[in-house]
């Protein structure tokens, strides 16, 4: 008896560990070996080496790796909080009993989330290439002069697809969180007299905390993960450069320059980078969340 529930989960942890645990171990002993290619494509043999940390302390001597991180940083402390603050106001609107059709809205906000990044950044791609964007040219007209791919606002058009695309999954996070709330406790909030305002103010906002922390932490690691839309604007913005985002330097250190070292480095620094400003955001709301209940 006691082997049936390893026996049931075997599966699962098989392709745990093939698909997770082994491709990040993978990574991590690679991050610390280097390659030396005899010959000019390496046709007289390859050696692997034992590089230490070469390969990390080469990876932040990148000016334009450190350069990407800076700037993945940057959109997500604009980007994140206008999309959970959104995502927030959306499903207090669709779960107000004064809400109609709140299915029908619900669907049509989390649709975005269904249609691939790749395929979502192409089709806002035609909203930002100049002779193709109705955008521009009803701007035009006005004479107003917008470049959404120029070097000071590509970064702000990507922003703009992230949040289109995943404002209405994390909505639907909160939205769940709201629907685990007591009918009891709206029903003793109208007793004493809270109206629309104060219930989402004193009571819904409080009880969602959880989920507002999950999705703010989903949201913190998808930042440092930003990849699919960069690249696929690549093509039509010369401000996107190879190395625009973390991921993208990897990307093109393993697959362009064929230097996995230092691209599994970088890849490993991502990680630890995703973990620390995961980690710091939980302490500073558990801070917080402390501080409040000591002083209440």
């Amino acid at each position: 008896m006691q082997r049936a529930p390893w026996i049931l989960l075997a599966p699962f942890l098989a392709l745990f560990i093939l698909t997770f645990i082994l491709p990040i171990l993978s990574a991590v002993a690679t991050s610390f070996t280097s390659v030396q290619r005899q010959g000019l494509f390496g046709e007289d043999g390859i050696t692997n080496s034992f590089a230490g940390f070469d390969n990390y302390a080469q990876a932040l001597s990148d000016s334009s790796f450190t350069a990407s991180i800076g700037r993945v940083l940057l959109f997500g402390i604009v980007q994140v909080p206008v999309m959970i603050v959104l995502c927030t106001v959306l499903a207090l609107l669709l779960e107000s009993a004064s809400a109609r059709w709140p299915q029908f809205f619900r669907a049509a906000y989390f649709m975005p989330y269904g249609v691939p990044g790749v395929i979502a950044t192409i089709l806002w791609g035609f909203l930002y290439i100049p002779g193709l964007s109705p955008v521009l040219d009803i701007a035009g007209a006005m004479g107003l002069d917008i470049d959404f791919l120029g070097p000071d606002t590509v970064l702000w058009s990507i922003a703009n697809i992230v949040t289109w695309t995943y404002t209405g999954y994390n909505m639907l996070i909160i939205i769940a969180q709201l629907k685990s709330i007591p009918g009891e406790i709206y029903e003793a909030a109208r007793v004493d007299g809270a109206g629309s305002w104060k219930i989402a103010w004193s009571i819904q906002l409080p009880l969602i905390r959880p989920a507002l922390i999950l999705a703010t932490v989903f949201s913190i690691i998808g930042t440092l993960q930003l990849f699919s839309e960069p690249l696929v604007l690549q093509t039509s913005s010369p401000a996107i450069d190879s190395q625009y985002t973390p991921n993208l330097s990897a990307y093109t250190n393993a697959f362009a320059f064929n230097n996995y070292g230092i691209a599994s480095a970088q890849a490993v620094i991502i990680a630890l980078a995703a973990f620390v400003l995961s980690f710091a955001f939980l302490a500073i709301v558990n801070r917080t969340s402390r501080a409040d209940k000591e002083g209440a």
